[in-house]
C-alpha cells in the first residue's frame, strides 16, 4: 500500500496551457498573448506585477473551473480574460500541486505558492455574487524559479521530488 505522501505527489497525465495573459498597468485591460517571457524573481515581462517579485509572479486558473465558476453566476460561459490571470492550465489539478514545481514548456519551472484569491473587481466583472462564485476556484500563485519563454500549447507537468532518506525531507529534482 502507498503511503498518502507518495500519493500526493503522483499525477495521472501532465497538463497544458490552453491560454497566456499580462496586464501592463494595474486595473488595465487584459492581453492575450501567445507567449510569455518569465524571469526569475521578478514576474511575468511586460506585466504590472513585474518588479515585484515574490508569491505572487504568476497567476494560474484551472481550466475546468471555467464552466463551474459560470455555471455559479448563472451564466452560460465564462471567458478566462475576465478573471484576469495570466495562465490557464487544463488537465492537472493545480490545488493538487500546491508547494509543489511545474515544468512549463522545455525550460521554465514555477513554483506554487497557494491560492490565488479572488478580488472586489469579480463582483463588477461577473455581477452579484461573482466574488463568491470564485471563493475556493480563484486559482493558484506561483514564483518563478527559473525563467524563460513558455507558448501557447506548451506541457505543464510537476517536477519530481525525491526523498532524503536520512532526514525524511523532500527535494525537487531537476
Amino acid at each position: 500500500m502507498e503511503s498518502l505522501r507518495s500519493l500526493m505527489t503522483q499525477f495521472p497525465r501532465a497538463g497544458r496551457l490552453e491560454w497566456l495573459s499580462r496586464r501592463p498597468e494595474r486595473h488595465g485591460t487584459v492581453e492575450v498573448v501567445t507567449s510569455l517571457h518569465l524571469t526569475e524573481g521578478k514576474g511575468i515581462e511586460g506585466d504590472h506585477y513585474s518588479a515585484r517579485g515574490g508569491k505572487r509572479e504568476v497567476t494560474l486558473f484551472q481550466a475546468e473551473h471555467l464552466p463551474v465558476a459560470a455555471a455559479f453566476c448563472g451564466i452560460s460561459s465564462l471567458a478566462p480574460e475576465r478573471l484576469r490571470r495570466n495562465l490557464l492550465v487544463s488537465g492537472l489539478n493545480l490545488l493538487a500541486c500546491r508547494q509543489q514545481q511545474l515544468a512549463i514548456g522545455n525550460e521554465v519551472v514555477i513554483e506554487l505558492t497557494g491560492p490565488c484569491a479572488p478580488c472586489s473587481r469579480m463582483e463588477r466583472t461577473l455581477g452579484p455574487g461573482g466574488y463568491n462564485a470564485l471563493r475556493g476556484h480563484g486559482g493558484m500563485t506561483a514564483r518563478i524559479m527559473r525563467g524563460g519563454v513558455i507558448q501557447l500549447g506548451d506541457r505543464v507537468t510537476v517536477v519530481p521530488t525525491t526523498r532524503n532518506s536520512a532526514q525524511g525531507q523532500l527535494f525537487q529534482t531537476p
